[in-house]
């Protein structure tokens, strides 16, 4: 059996292959999973968020998933988080407001202040 020092070693060769990197500095999207997010449609948001992020080869942005946010009614949550701006949550979103997003806020910069869950 390797040691704890090899195993660790080999985790970070694999992570660098990988091209996971820590992303202090790079935008994050994070689209809430849970049970209620995925009846709501969460899983077209993500999908939509993906290919929108790949149609504008935005290959620095950083998008992951997370359980229940426990707003319920707003489903699907969105939350985008800049470098320097802090973090903004979304609710209701669907796959035409998310593209908008991303073009308004993850490119441009700008929140679309309609969509924010205040």
């Amino acid at each position: 059996m390797a040691s704890l020092e090899e195993l660790q070693k080999i985790k970070a060769e694999t992570l660098e292959k990988m091209g996971v990197r820590e992303a202090q500095d790079k935008i994050k999207i994070v689209v809430g999973m849970g049970t209620c997010g995925i009846a709501a449609g969460a899983r077209e948001v993500v999908l939509t968020i993906m290919d929108e992020l790949a149609k504008r080869k935005l290959n620095d942005v950083v998008v992951s998933q997370t359980g229940c946010i426990g707003m319920c009614a707003q489903e699907p949550l969105v939350e985008i988080s800049i470098p320097g701006s802090g973090k903004v949550l979304y609710g209701k979103m669907d796959p035409m407001k998310c593209r908008q997003v991303i073009a308004q806020h993850v490119v441009n910069g700008i929140p679309v202040s309609e969509w924010l869950v205040k």
